[in-house]
């Protein structure tokens, strides 16, 4: 059982499987949690981040050093029950000041399960997880002693090897027309799938934003049953986890793809993988992964370069592309020159390595979405013999 706890009512501990332990001020839900520890460079929009199903088994390193200060409301989630398993801040607000405001983010994070830890130094833990890589960690608000917590550390498998998607994704197919809280959805022209893998909530905004008629399928749904919807165009979604331990999921995209060559199909953060391994590729790890609202990415499509949001810990090996399906990388991460978006050169399908949809972030990238239901739109307008 959880209980709600404010920041400085209680000692809260962080352990590390290598031994480091952190201690600070406990706040949200009084238990204990287990995770990947990684940090997010971005300055804003803690409730996004913490509700994205990426985060799944994953501790949140928050660099802002406050947090807190605008509190949360119902319409800036990215989900209604998943995202990071606990979250770590510098200093937490004693105050919340916004008009959108319903809660606090302790009392949001009690609501969710999730607990939370104030005063440490994040700067200390942020070079740390940079050193040594992303670690396993312990996070506890419930008084569990430090020792017990290094050894569930110690004990918590890798990153590697773990398909999350099938975790968080829906359980039942769902029609989604809500539009992004500050605009009207556009009349609805075109059908577009999307197979949730955990996605984000804005994706669907940004989709009925555009005009399209969405329906969420489960991550377990195969060629057969997408196709049946009729759809227009295909989004595979982010979501957590070892996009290589999908096997399921992979044998399913590369149906879709030999049957339905001329369906637009789109894959954003774990969909990009995803696409990628269906076509041949592979993926690998990456040594602290890529967190935050400032990724500068070249886009070679456009001859432009875009800051984006990111959130992942695997990226596409480059060299595996060569040859696989007539995929071409069109879009370089400037910050370590990883794959960050590819396409084929004679059908309409692409990925990206990043948000377009941002929530949170910049919004540089948003016209992927224009791209894609352009390309939807054409495919719902080809005549059919």
């Amino acid at each position: 059982m959880t209980t709600t706890r404010e920041a400085g009512d209680a000692p809260a501990i962080l352990a590390l499987a290598d031994g480091r332990v952190f201690r600070g001020q406990a706040f949200g839900a009084r238990t204990t949690v287990v995770g990947e520890v990684v940090f997010n460079t971005a300055m804003a929009g803690y409730q996004e981040i913490v509700t994205d199903p990426s985060y799944r088994g994953q501790l949140v390193c928050l660099t802002v050093p406050e947090v807190g200060n605008v509190g949360c409301n119902p319409e800036d989630r990215e989900s209604i029950r998943f995202g990071a398993e606990g979250l770590i801040v510098r200093a937490l607000s004693p105050v919340v000041s916004n008009w959108r405001a319903t809660t606090s983010l302790s009392e949001m994070l009690s609501s969710r399960g999730v607990p939370g830890i104030a005063e440490i130094d994040t700067r200390a833990l942020t070079r740390h997880l940079r050193e040594q890589g992303a670690v396993m960690g312990a996070l506890s608000t419930d008084g569990t002693e430090p020792e017990a917590l290094v050894a569930r550390a110690k004990a918590a498998g890798s990153m590697e090897g773990r398909g999350l998607a099938h975790e968080v994704s829906t359980r039942e197919s769902y029609a989604w027309s809500e539009p992004t809280w500050h605009t009207t959805a556009a009349p609805a022209d075109v059908h577009v799938v999307v197979v949730d893998f955990g996605v984000k909530l804005n994706i669907l905004r940004h989709l009925a934003d555009r005009g399209a008629r969405v329906t969420v399928v489960p991550s377990t749904t195969d060629a057969d049953a997408i196709l049946a919807l009729r759809p227009d165009g295909v989004l595979l979604s982010n979501g957590p986890g070892d996009p290589a331990a999908l096997h399921d999921v992979i044998a399913n995209v590369a149906a879709l793809l030999g049957r339905a060559v001329t369906l637009p199909v789109f894959g954003i953060c774990l969909g990009h993988q995803l696409l990628s391994l269906a076509l041949g590729g592979r993926t690998y790890k990456l040594p602290f992964g890529h967190h935050g609202g400032n990724h500068p990415v070249r886009d070679d499509m456009h001859r432009a370069v875009r800051i984006t949001s990111q959130n992942h810990g695997f990226a596409v090996d480059a060299r595996s592309l060569d040859g696989a399906g007539g995929a071409r990388v069109t879009h370089v991460n400037l910050f370590d020159d990883t794959v960050a978006g590819l396409r084929l050169n004679d059908r309409p399908l692409f990925g990206v390595q990043y948000h377009p949809e941002a929530s949170p972030g910049p919004h540089d990238a948003s016209g992927l979405f224009d791209d894609f239901l352009a390309a939807v739109r054409g495919y719902a307008a080809r005549p059919v013999s």
